[in-house]
């Protein structure tokens, strides 16, 4: 199963992935290092530049995933990759010229995760139409596991590139990559067909920019992977501007360890990743989803617990491990699940309306957890992440046992 030959073209796709992702991370919490060790910011500024780079870029999305299904995906990822290179240039070139700002840390926020969003929700409709269906869970894995060897690699790599070439080093080995990952989609070869107008004969309209949320929302198992994906990586992700500020400022971890604590533990997503195949051969998918589903959310609660030294760099590490082996057996089910329950026809509004809504929960939860280390501490607030992550499981009991095929909805 897992030596399934996927094509070439499958081959510049997935090549196109991996050295982007080589690139983000890399520039893994680049913002919040720059706004941080360059510009000083507070707390409660490091959370707003999280949150609104995420919610903003989420709004302006917003029409965007319509647009994207009636458009061949090919050009809309090589110009979403083109805008990601070109925002982030701007950053050395105002640090160079001494006039970067907390502003313009911003600005280039909100251009890169709506690029972002226009990127997965075209790349996921593309990867449907260039692979089987019996070959979308190989595939998902093979992107899961790229993303764990570059999480693993990445951010020391980065962290000693901050160390002796300056902060703004990883920003443009992240542009960078975005060109190489255009040409890679730009090499794929196969026909791209027109996407026909859907319902009844229209193209795109406002009214469709609602679709992908209405159809998730008809879709009780849909539904319920939205839910909890929304709200589980909400609740991760609120942790990486704290852990951020913890380990940087309160505990005083040089970037070097910093970067190592969030790197090691990934083998976990590449052990997780290949496993992850296996598993659902032998088990089913939905007791896969489901028992990984839960292991996942009871890690995240120990980051309270990291103390300054070895000793603290040892509890991030084990607790990132934990968290990220089930991760890596728990996304490439749900990526497969969530394309099959899917009609293609509906896949990048789908996407679309997932992203953002992941993108805008992150982002509020952010903009809420900063105030609530304000109050209570960075600790604390990890803490408060760590035991509502607890509760979240209940979400996945809404999937089916049904799994594999689309969704059929009445119109």
């Amino acid at each position: 199963m897992t030596q399934m030959r996927l094509g070439r073209d499958f081959g510049w796709l997935w090549a196109a992935f991996a050295v982007s992702t080589a690139g983000t991370w890399l520039a893994l919490d680049a913002f919040s290092l720059i706004a941080v060790l360059v510009l000083d910011s507070s707390t409660a500024q490091v959370s707003f530049l999280a949150a609104a780079g995420l919610a903003a870029g989420a709004l302006i999305a917003v029409p965007l995933g319509p647009w994207v299904e009636f458009r061949r995906k090919r050009p809309a990822m090589i110009w979403a990759d083109l805008v990601r290179c070109g925002a982030l240039l701007t950053l050395p070139v105002a640090y160079v010229l001494d006039v970067l700002g907390f502003a313009q840390l911003v600005l280039v926020s909100v251009v890169v995760a709506a690029a972002d969003i226009v990127f997965k929700a075209a790349s996921g409709a593309h990867l449907k139409a260039l692979v089987p269906a019996d070959g979308l869970l190989v595939a998902s894995a093979r992107f899961e596991t790229t993303m764990w060897t570059a999480t693993a690699l990445g951010p020391p790599l980065g962290g000693a590139a901050i160390t002796f070439f300056g902060p703004l080093t990883t920003i443009v080995g992240d542009a960078v990559t975005y060109v190489l990952s255009a040409l890679g989609v730009r090499a794929i070869r196969s026909p791209e067909a027109v996407p026909g107008p859907s319902g009844g004969g229209r193209g795109f309209s406002w009214a469709e920019v609602g679709e992908g949320w209405r159809y998730v929302w008809r879709h009780p198992d849909l539904r319920g992977l939205f839910l909890n994906t929304a709200l589980v990586n909400g609740l991760i992700m609120v942790g990486a501007p704290l852990m951020a500020v913890l380990m940087l400022r309160e505990l005083d971890f040089p970037v070097w360890q910093y970067s190592l604590a969030f790197s090691v533990p990934c083998l976990g997503g590449l052990i997780g990743s290949r496993l992850s195949p296996r598993l659902v051969k032998r088990y089913g998918a939905l007791r896969v989803l489901r028992v990984s589903g839960v292991a996942r959310v009871c890690w995240p609660v120990g980051l309270a617990f990291t103390g300054p030294g070895v000793g603290g760099l040892l509890v991030v590490m084990a607790v990132e491990l934990g968290l990220i082996t089930c991760c890596g057996i728990f996304n490439p089910v749900m990526a497969r699940e969530r394309l099959q329950r899917t009609e293609s026809d509906r896949v990048a509004r789908v996407l679309t309306a997932w992203n953002i809504t992941g993108s805008a929960v992150i982002a509020a939860l952010t903009l809420v957890w900063g105030e609530i280390a304000a109050a209570v501490g960075t600790r604390g607030a990890l803490a408060a992440a760590g035991v509502l992550l607890l509760g979240t499981p209940i979400l996945l009991r809404r999937a089916s046992s049904a799994t594999g095929s689309p969704a059929r909805l009445p119109t």
